[in-house]
């Protein structure tokens, strides 16, 4: 077998070896809730409107400070948005609109998905884990 040949036929052995690794589920988890943080800091957060099942980072957040305290409008122009205050009690964020109340979730370790409706928010939070 010439050594272009043999280069040819370990190309096909190197490749299935990388199949068989295992993803390192934690290191993945930090690296997603890692984005989502930063994405936040930048004004975009996940978010499932009007029922969708898949979440997609297309939603907007705001931080209002006043004398009510802190409020973060949530949403994407196209379909409204929301008004959310942040919970001195622990409970996270209550609806500051007060037609629909917040539903909120801890999803993983600093992240909180907040359901009003029909709509849903993925939001970093302090969920008293570590990260």
């Amino acid at each position: 077998m010439t050594p272009s040949k043999r280069g040819g036929a370990m190309l096909p052995l190197l490749l299935l070896g990388g199949c068989n690794a295992a993803p390192d589920n934690g290191a993945l988890a930090e690296a997603e809730a890692r984005q989502a943080k930063e994405a936040a800091l930048n004004g975009r957060i996940d978010c499932a409107l009007e029922g969708a099942k898949l979440f997609d980072r297309t939603c907007t957040i705001e931080e209002m400070s006043g004398a009510a305290g802190t409020i973060l409008v949530v949403g994407r122009a196209d379909t409204g948005y929301r008004r959310l205050a942040i919970a001195t009690d622990g409970r996270g964020v209550v609806s500051a609109d007060g037609s629909e109340p917040a539903k909120v979730t801890i999803v993983g370790d600093g992240m909180i998905e907040v359901a009003i409706g029909g709509d849903r928010y993925r939001l970093p939070a302090n969920t008293g884990g570590g990260t």
